[in-house]
């Protein structure tokens, strides 16, 4: 099986855009999160293809994975990759339901403080909407293409596992469209979404292992 407590680090997902970032001004930060919490609100179902991009140092091109991802509010998540290997995860309340190839497990995460704070980054990250989470010091950069928001870590436990990690929004909609997660020893973990619909029909069975 493959290391299922990675895979919780390894969906934070980037983009290394070179674009001429600027500073928000606390004005434009106001008018920023107004605009992304009011579309996270009407946001109810997301399904979306992705690809992944994991940087090693070690390794001289990334690895790169792909599949499909499907959101129901409240916090029900799961992560389908399709190519090249066949391998799920689905966040269910305080359980981590995994399918790797046929090969099923399950994961009780609702008494790790840790597990579930990732749990809560991931479905937020999903959304567009965390800027009200007091464990993170946020900054927030705009260029002619995207806005971006900046995520470092307080809490130590988590700065353990990530050093910071970059949520990319489209300007138009205020939708989350890339973000990266960084690790300590700077490498990084990379996902693009693309093909998005919202607020269509996704029944509560996809969300069974």
């Amino acid at each position: 099986m493959r290391n299922y407590f990675l895979f919780l680090f390894f969906i934070f997902i980037g983009s290394s855009i070179q674009a001429q970032e600027t500073a928000m001004s606390a004005s434009e930060i106001t008018s920023f999160k107004e605009k992304v919490i009011a579309s996270a609100k009407t946001t109810q179902t997301i399904k979306t293809d992705f690809t992944q991009y994991k940087h090693l140092d070690f390794l001289a091109d990334d690895v790169k994975t792909s599949g499909k991802m499907v959101f129901k509010a409240p916090n029900l998540v799961k992560w389908e990759y399709t190519n090249p290997y066949q391998y799920s995860v689905i966040f269910k309340e305080d359980q981590l339901l995994i399918n790797d190839g046929g090969t099923k497990s399950k994961v009780d995460i609702g008494n790790s403080k840790l597990f579930k704070k990732l749990n809560q980054l991931i479905v937020s990250s999903v959304k567009g909407n965390m800027f009200n989470d007091a464990d993170f010091t946020v900054s927030f950069f705009k260029s002619s293409k995207y806005y971006k928001a900046v995520f470092i870590p307080k809490d130590k436990k988590i700065a353990g596992y990530i050093a910071s990690f970059e949520l990319l929004f489209n300007k138009d909609d205020a939708q989350v469209y890339e973000v990266k997660m960084v690790e300590p020893s700077q490498d990084f973990t990379k996902i693009v979404f693309n093909n998005r619909t919202l607020n269509t029909a996704v029944n509560d069975s996809i969300f069974s292992n």
